[in-house]
């Protein structure tokens, strides 16, 4: 099969790729004990420039909101000039990247941020599965509501995350409001049970993000931020009494902004929660959309070619595949992805995934 339009060019925003294959933010926790990106990263990113455009990993917008352990941030200069060897590495082989921004919200632990107690839309634990913290792994605890008093530090937060993010040499930000992570807690009414300015109707559930947006953009010009959800996700004890109305309503409100693009994870890692959110969504969003999860090349070049997409992003067959566009257009297969080293340390099934022998 010939893909003709996953390697046609594409402005998203101001941003101009060559191609729509996009690889999608894959959190590897290979920074190192201070949340500094290493050099490793910076190959393992590089390595992986020909995607049309890189979404770098979940990194913590502040101190103090670790979910992983691992992962990197970029509140602090060492963080800045560790992403920046990445960046350089990647645009030193063609590629263009963007940095997510994220707080990990009640999917921290105490253990993994000094003694701090996680912060949330409302006092309401994950359930049902476990963190993995260095002195093993523990049931999730239970958040601290946030106070609305603390919310401007929460959005200071994320803005000095921007310009940290513009110093390291990045090509844009994506605001991670997905998965179950702060942004998303506060936008879903599952776990934003509050009331007040920011609980209660769609409008105030969506507040936080908007203002972090706000933000974001007073830093980088719209059309070089991104934003991604999940509106079916149910990791991270997720739910929404009502995920198309309150996505279809946050898609009409982003509609406000020149957004690079609205990125859309279709479906639901466990499969618990299903529908169709996608095609509510592009009936109503005006700018670029991209789509992730689980879509195949030839699911892919259908829907661009018929309008539904703007671009894919690529997960699992971007981290085993670092050549996953020439794969593609050879129509080669692909390399098995060996999940036994996604979260693990060192280069063993991170940077070792061969590119397709000529």
């Amino acid at each position: 099969m010939t893909f003709t339009h996953l390697f046609t060019p594409l402005n998203l925003g101001a941003l101009t790729l060559p191609n729509r294959m996009l690889m999608a933010p894959l959190t590897r926790c290979r920074a190192d004990e201070n949340h500094v990106p290493t050099a490793l990263m910076a190959e393992h990113y590089s390595q992986r420039a020909s995607a049309g455009l890189i979404i770098a990993e979940a990194t913590a917008a502040m101190d103090g909101c670790s979910a992983f352990g691992a992962e990197p941030g970029i509140y602090n200069e060492a963080q800045v000039a560790g992403w920046k060897l990445v960046t350089d590495a990647v645009h030193a082989k063609g590629g263009q990247i963007v940095l997510q921004i994220w707080h990990g919200g009640r999917a921290c632990h105490p253990l993994l941020n000094g003694g701090k107690v996680p912060v949330a839309p409302s006092a309401i634990a994950i359930t049902n599965d476990e963190i993995h913290t260095p002195d093993g792994k523990f049931p999730y605890t239970v958040p601290r509501e946030l106070d609305d008093a603390e919310i401007p530090g929460i959005i200071a937060g994320f803005k000095a995350a921007a310009v940290n993010a513009k110093a390291a040499g990045f090509d844009g930000v994506e605001i991670h409001a997905a998965n179950g992570y702060l942004l998303d807690e506060f936008l879903r009414d599952g776990s934003n049970q509050r009331g007040g300015a920011y609980g209660g109707s769609v409008e105030n559930r969506a507040r936080l993000l908007l203002e972090v947006l706000a933000a974001t953009i007073e830093v980088w010009d719209s059309n070089r931020v991104g934003v991604r959800i999940s509106p079916l996700n149910s990791f991270n004890s997720m739910i929404d009494r009502d995920p198309v109305a309150t996505f279809s309503w946050l898609a009409g409100k982003l509609n406000d902004y020149d957004l690079a693009y609205l990125h859309v994870m279709r479906a639901d890692f466990k499969g618990i929660q299903q529908g169709d959110v996608m095609t509510p969504i592009r009936s109503i969003y005006q700018g670029s959309i991209v789509g992730n999860m689980g879509y195949s090349a030839e699911e892919s070049e259908a829907a661009i070619s018929s309008c539904k997409l703007d671009a894919v992003a690529f997960g699992v067959p971007f981290l085993a595949n670092p050549d996953l566009p020439t794969r593609f257009a050879k129509n080669a297969p692909l390399n098995d992805p060996d999940p036994s080293k996604f979260y693990s340390a060192g280069a063993e099934g991170y940077t070792d995934y061969p590119d397709l022998v000529a």
